[in-house]
Order: structure tokens, then sequence, then C-alpha cells
């Protein structure tokens, strides 16, 4: 069967590899739907630092029940649709002696530290499953990005009262952006793309801002009556993002990262301490509240699904198609690949 590898740093092919068989515990998997994480993007061009090569890309599923090992409840049965929790924990480190496996020291994520689903089987743990009666393969693929911006928002601890400003639009930032205007706070996204905004207007949020277009500060406190936005969640991963969260946010307001910074930062530390902010990293997710969170809230028919997703392909395109999206990533959100074309 067919698996798309990124080989190293600007490569990736196409390759035959096994069909796996299920042990204890594990169900094999048809995947019908994949989709490229901006992770892989990074991964492609070398500027994600917990990448490894060769491997096969791809954590974002949608997939069909094929069968099972041993062990496996007969909650579980073949046929039923599912997404997966796709992050592997070591059990012993701080962090998940603590209870926040989404954070593990050694944390092997698929398609980054361990073989990916950008194939056609799969064998994956009973107990990281979701399964959904509602949702196509097309939506199962899309929950595991936004569970990232979900969790985010869950780190910033956005309330109702909160106004929480959005910076990036992706897939994760929408994430985080259907989040918050979930739990009725009044959102401002922000992104220089206007497609993007458009899709967060769909979404519910109360504002948007293009920098490019009008000048960030200004808008922002004529939003906010002149104090900033009580949460702001960053969702680019650039040095003038991560600045422009700190320096916009209220005074005792909560600054959440969830990009990869692709170069150092330098922040005006002084603002830390004068406005007694909170800075708040956000990995992952927690596969436990994260995944039926977002999965009941794509069954609720509240995310414009069709909308976000920019290309459909088959598995054969893949490394033209991230070779194309690396040269050319203006508008692209969300790229899959459909295992039946």
């Amino acid at each position: 069967m067919k698996a798309l590898f990124l080989t190293e740093v600007g490569k990736s092919e196409v390759r035959e590899i096994e069909k796996p068989s299920p042990k204890a515990g594990e169900v094999l998997l048809e995947v019908g739907m994949v989709g490229f994480c901006g992770g892989d993007m990074n991964g492609f061009k070398g500027l994600f630092p917990l990448q490894e090569y060769p491997n096969i890309l791809g954590h974002e599923v949608g997939a069909t029940v094929l069968g099972y090992g041993t062990d496996v409840p007969g909650t579980i049965q073949i046929g039923d649709k599912v997404t997966l929790y796709p992050y592997l924990a070591c059990g012993t480190c701080v962090a998940c002696r603590k209870g926040r496996p989404n954070a593990c020291k050694t944390n092997k994520t698929m398609g980054v530290r361990r073989p990916g689903a950008m194939t056609r089987y799969i064998c994956a743990p009973w107990k990281d499953l979701f399964i959904s009666k509602k949702l196509n393969l097309r939506e199962l693929a899309l929950a595991e990005p936004l569970t990232v911006g979900f969790h985010a928002v869950s780190r910033g601890r956005v309330t109702a009262e909160d106004c929480v400003a959005v910076i990036g639009c992706g897939i994760v930032g929408l994430g985080a952006v259907a989040s918050a205007v979930n739990r009725n706070a009044t959102v401002i996204a922000i992104d220089l793309d206007d497609s993007k905004l458009e899709i967060a207007r769909k979404i519910g949020v109360a504002h948007t801002i293009n920098p490019s277009k009008v000048d960030l500060h200004e808008t922002l406190q004529a939003l906010t009556n002149g104090d900033g936005p009580d949460v702001i969640i960053e969702a680019v991963g650039s040095p003038m993002t991560y600045r422009s969260a700190v320096e916009e946010v209220a005074f005792l307001g909560r600054v959440v990262c969830i990009g990869y910074a692709k170069a150092a930062v330098e922040f005006n530390t002084s603002l830390f301490v004068q406005k007694e902010i909170e800075i708040l990293g956000s990995r992952n997710c927690v596969g436990k509240v994260d995944f039926p969170e977002v999965i009941s809230y794509l069954e609720a028919g509240k995310f414009p699904v069709e909308d976000v997703i920019s290309k459909v392909i088959s598995i054969d395109e893949g490394p033209e198609t991230l070779k194309s999206w690396s040269e050319n990533p203006q508008g692209i959100i969300k790229i899959m690949i459909d295992f039946d074309r």
C-alpha cells in the first residue's frame, strides 16, 4: 500500500509499505481522509525542531474500523467512523506524572516522531479512538487541529465575560475562535488574509482586523474601550505576533502561545511586570476533554467545514502539493488526502 513520506527537508515521496495487522488492544483502521498540518509544512521547510526524517506524515484522521485484535471492548464495532488521538506520552516524565500528558517531555506525535496516517491502513490503540455516529470522514479529519485551538482557549480560562483576540486564522486559530465563540466570549479575529477573516465571521466573531489595512493597536483600543483584550491567543509563531500579543493584551490579561516561533523573540519584559500578565504555553490537546467537546461542536453543525478545506487531493499528488504549498501558501487553510480519489 502507498504511504506519503517526508524523506528530508524539502523532499517527500510516495513509497510502498506493508499493510499492518492489529496487535492486542489495537484496531485496524481504513483511512478515508487525512489532513495536512501546518507542522507538516514546517517539517518540509526544516522549521519544525521536533520533526524526524524519514517519516510517514499525517495525524489528522477520518477513518473506518475494519477489524481489531484481542482485548478490544465491544463498544467498538466494525464500520464505526472514528478519529484518533495522535499523541504518545511516556507516562513517567514530570508532565505525565502531573496528569498533563499533552506536554510530555518525549511526546511522539504521529507523522512527527513516529509513523503517521498518510497511508490507507493503520493500527491504533482502541483507547485513542473517538467515534461519531453523525460526522463524515472529512469532518472527523478536522477534529484534531480544532482540538488544539480548543485546548488553547481552555488554557486561557476564557469565559463569557472575556474579550478574546485570536492572532492567526489558520485551522488551529479558527479552532480557538470557535471555542471562544462557543463560550460566549466577545471574539476578535486577526489575520492578513480577508478570506480567513470571512470564515471567522461565519463562526460568529464580533470583530475582524486585517493589520495590513488598519492600525492594529488603535483598532484594538477602540474595540475594547482602551483596555485591550483580556485574552490574546497567538496562533502564528512569528516574532512580530508574539510581541503584539504582549503589547496589546490588557492589564492583568492572559497571553496563550500556540505557534512555534521561527526565530528568537525580543520582548519588553517590563510589560510582564507592569501589566501583571500571564503568559501560557499551549501544546497539543487533552484527549478525553477536547476531542469530545470538538466532536459535539462539529455534530451541532456550528463550524463551516467546507469553507476551511482548501483542496482535496489523492496520495499520489502529495509530493507536488507539498512543494507548491511551500512556494505559495497564501489562502491555504486545510489540504486533505482522500484515499478514494
